[in-house]
């Protein structure tokens, strides 16, 4: 296929491919959100009718509308099918024998029962990578079982080591399972790709939902199986990191990172202690850690006296990290996020200016772009079955009224 090109007119990094999206919900959808911005072609083909769920979910829906679709589905262009039925299998075998990458996020051996196993697919089109993004991932005694998010994330670890140490397990307000799963089946399909250059073949990517979150555990296994450690929850802080907190101030906590050595005689000037970055206590990073408590005791003694503005000003100017804790009204209010549009605006049908978070990372050649919001259910029927395939109006018509497309 040729470039196809951003609004800017310039052809997006991944300009030259197409990808079919199936699947539904969020970790399969997120990973062709991400090849959409750098300017990957995305046909996402959706249930007649019903559409992806995702189009109702959200916490919040004026006019009935899902907040969250206008940004998962960006870039994406929308075609529905039964892919249930044998016409319907066929028309997706003709799509995607046109296409670089095939995106499913449905239970193991659904492809298979539908007649659209790798193999088939393959053998029509060899170059394809077929990412698939599932639970628990393609083989093994749980690959059958339903996999979600909050599933994985307990599997994979992260649920246990998050929240207060006398709480249960708590979770990130974010679907952070599916969005990792969704990440590394993104990075999974631009490592097939590349190696594709040198083979001239596609090949199964194969993202497991619980082991994209054990990617993210750092050194949890050996810490247990070699020195007999098991992290716990901890709360605001890391083990053995400090100072590493939030800290109160008149108006407000802020967080301060000065577990570093440098920087830690760096805060201590500032407090008026200079004394402390050689005090036996804290004068290492080892000692600072085994100490925490009295640390941050110290610490936030020192910053509640005090106004967040300027106490954040005198840290940033002498080189110690520190910040707010954000919401969304201040991220639309902070000048970085300005100057480095990481919040853009676009017009939608039914809520006007809409604000999203903006394409990362930034690419000084050829960077990612926003050149729609999420379509309406089967928009792009007439171009897609019309144009890349070659049906006619009758054909396509005959479809619909059958109930395939």
């Amino acid at each position: 296929m040729s470039d196809s090109p951003s609004a800017s007119g310039a052809p997006g990094a991944l300009g030259d491919l197409r990808v079919v999206e199936m699947g539904q919900l969020l970790a399969g959808p997120f990973c062709g959100q991400l090849l959409g911005d750098f300017g990957a072609e995305v046909i996402k083909i959706e249930p007649p009718g019903a559409g992806d769920p995702m189009r109702e979910w959200g916490r919040e829906k004026p006019h009935g509308k899902s907040l969250w679709w206008p940004i998962l589905a960006r870039n994406k262009k929308s075609v529905t099918l039964n892919l249930r039925t044998p016409e319907g299998q066929e028309l997706a075998r003709r799509l995607i024998s046109e296409a670089d990458v095939l995106v499913e996020n449905f239970r193991p051996g659904t492809l298979e029962r539908w007649g659209l196993s790798p193999e088939t697919l393959q053998a029509a089109n060899p170059k394809l990578i077929i990412t698939r993004v599932t639970g628990y991932g393609q083989d093994g005694p749980y690959a059958p079982r339903a996999g979600f998010g909050s599933i994985g994330e307990a599997m994979g670890g992260i649920r246990y080591v998050t929240g207060d140490p006398d709480r249960p397990p708590s979770r990130a307000g974010i679907s952070l399972g599916d969005e990792l799963a969704g990440t590394f089946a993104a990075i999974g399909t631009l490592v097939a790709l590349h190696a594709r250059h040198r083979t001239g073949r596609g090949q199964v990517v194969d993202s497991a939902l619980y082991e994209a979150v054990l990617a993210m555990m750092e050194s949890l296994i050996p810490e247990w199986d070699i020195a007999g450690y098991q992290r716990e929850r901890t709360g605001s802080v890391l083990p053995n990191v400090a100072p590493s907190n939030v800290y109160p101030t008149k108006d407000g906590p802020v967080l301060i990172a000065a577990n570093r050595d440098t920087i830690w005689r760096r805060l201590s000037d500032l407090m008026g202690r200079p004394e402390l970055a050689d005090d036996e206590r804290f004068a290492t990073h080892g000692a600072r850690g085994a100490n925490a408590g009295e640390l941050d005791e110290l610490i936030g003694a020192w910053t509640a006296g005090q106004e967040s503005g300027p106490l954040l000003e005198l840290l940033h100017e002498n080189g110690v990290p520190a910040g707010l804790t954000y919401r969304a009204k201040d991220m639309l209010a902070d000048p970085h996020y300005k100057a480095r549009e990481a919040i853009i605006r676009m017009a939608h049908p039914e809520f006007g200016d809409f604000p999203m978070h903006n394409v990362f990372p930034k690419l000084s050649g050829t960077p990612g772009e926003v050149r729609s919001l999420g379509p309406s259910l089967g928009e792009h029927n007439a171009e897609v079955y019309g144009g890349l395939l070659g049906l006619g109006t009758a054909e396509l018509d005959g479809l619909a009224e059958a109930g395939t497309i």
